[in-house]
């Protein structure tokens, strides 16, 4: 398999895994905190944010976003200023998106059983609680993923045979 080709399949599977991994504790956490956590609400904000990572994930080149910005920001390759910054960039592309359709199908739910509730302050809330836990999450576990799918497709950690894919063209 040609290097960017490889490339581009280990950016997906990490996307995945992560776009599973960000949906389950976001909608954990918005169900446990609502103060009305029901299984079918978590199955269904577990579902529809799962659904939303994976195409975020199969159409956002998070790392070359990632490394374009962090190189206009003038942020050096393999420090934790970095990393950091790649959670903080993917943390923006996911996470307000998950958690506005979590908080507004739990708003219809709750409006549709009778509450009255105020869509926006409770968004606003929980999209700054979210964003903090994205990033949490998105830190300690990206490389974790990393590591797991250069393995799992038998690439060395430096990259493919002498790295990531350059542009010749």
């Amino acid at each position: 398999m040609e290097k960017q080709q490889m490339m581009r399949k280990i950016q997906r599977q990490v996307a995945a895994f992560m776009g599973v991994s960000l949906s389950f504790c976001l909608s954990l956490f918005g169900n446990a905190t609502s103060g009305r956590f029901t299984v079918r609400g978590f199955i269904i904000s577990f579902v529809v944010a799962t659904i939303i990572s994976l195409i975020i994930g199969w159409f956002v080149p998070m790392k070359n976003v990632s490394d374009k910005l962090t190189e206009k920001m003038g942020i050096q390759e393999g420090t934790f200023g970095k990393k950091a910054a790649d959670a903080l960039i993917s943390d923006i592309i996911y996470t307000p998106l998950i958690t506005f359709l979590m908080v507004f199908l739990a708003y219809k739910q709750a409006t549709a059983h009778g509450a009255q509730m105020p869509f926006v302050p409770v968004f606003v809330k929980f999209l700054i609680e979210s964003v903090i836990l994205g990033f949490i999450i998105i830190l300690i576990l990206t490389p974790v993923f990393i590591k797991f799918v250069m393995k799992k497709n038998g690439v060395p950690m430096g990259g493919p045979q002498g790295g990531p894919p350059q542009n010749n063209g």
